[in-house]
């Protein structure tokens, strides 16, 4: 029988000896700087020399070309373009958006790309359920929507995009749940290749919810628990940080795409 994203496996074995890291990023992370931080990160994790992490930011306006982009999905390049290593297409990063960096080791918890993903997108799904938002997974589509029925039959938005790489079974990257970003700047790519008129981009601010990013924080963290295990705070990384003025209101390949 052939698998479908409905019936995969949820949840990934804690690791009970060692809660995940839990960081969060006040100020604007440079993006190239928060990859080599990532990196060097994954790395000593997979030589048990770290222990795992979970990292919340927000990048500065930029997009970024995953390993199956195409350069016609590129529309108007108003913002700095990055090459970011992961699965999937083009991307947008910036304010308003809530970007988690997921740096688990699947071999102690579950070597299945498959199952992470899935339960990646559970945990966005869970958070939004906080809020009083149906989030969705599509057996066609990575990440979490929202049916959008005030648009049009069979209409819907993507409200989180999701995308890993997998090195020595240890997982980098992870996802963008908008908040209130700029939506207009999703029209300078072909969001995660995603081209038909009926699939679009929303924010909770899109759907009239007024929701702050540390709501959102408290959110992703209770809900991250049940399903990954313990966690416990980490101090930030200052030299990661850009102090811009902010912006309020699979199979065990490497790549799983956005």
């Amino acid at each position: 029988m052939a698998h479908t994203r409905d019936n995969l496996t949820i949840r990934l074995r804690p690791q009970r000896d060692s809660p995940v890291e839990w960081r969060v990023s006040d100020a604007l992370v440079d993006y190239d700087e928060a990859l080599a931080a990532m990196t060097e990160r994954a790395a000593a994790i997979a030589h048990g020399e770290a222990p795992e992490l979970v990292w919340l930011l927000e990048h500065t306006a930029l997009y970024t070309a995953g390993t199956s982009s195409r350069p016609q999905e590129l529309i108007d390049a108003r913002f700095p373009v990055h090459a970011a290593g992961r699965g999937g297409q083009f991307t947008y990063h910036g304010p308003g958006q809530r970007v988690g960096y997921v740096m688990l080791d699947l071999r102690r918890r579950a070597p299945d790309v498959r199952r992470f993903v899935a339960t990646i997108e559970e945990w966005i799904i869970h958070t939004l359920g906080a809020f009083n938002v149906r989030g969705e997974r599509r057996e066609d589509r990575i990440g979490v929507w929202v049916r959008r029925p005030d648009k049009g039959e069979g209409f819907e938005d993507k409200i989180a995009a999701i995308g890993i790489r997998v090195r020595q079974w240890v997982t980098l990257h992870g996802f963008a749940l908008n908040i209130e970003p700029d939506l207009t700047h999703f029209t300078g790519i072909v969001p995660c290749g995603v081209s038909e008129p009926r699939y679009g981009v929303t924010s909770l601010a899109d759907l009239g919810l007024t929701v702050t990013m540390p709501e959102v924080d408290m959110a992703l963290r209770a809900t991250f628990e049940p399903l990954f295990g313990a966690s416990a705070d980490a101090q930030t990384v200052p030299s990661t940080e850009n102090n811009s003025p902010r912006r309020r209101c699979a199979k065990s390949s490497e790549l799983a795409s956005r």
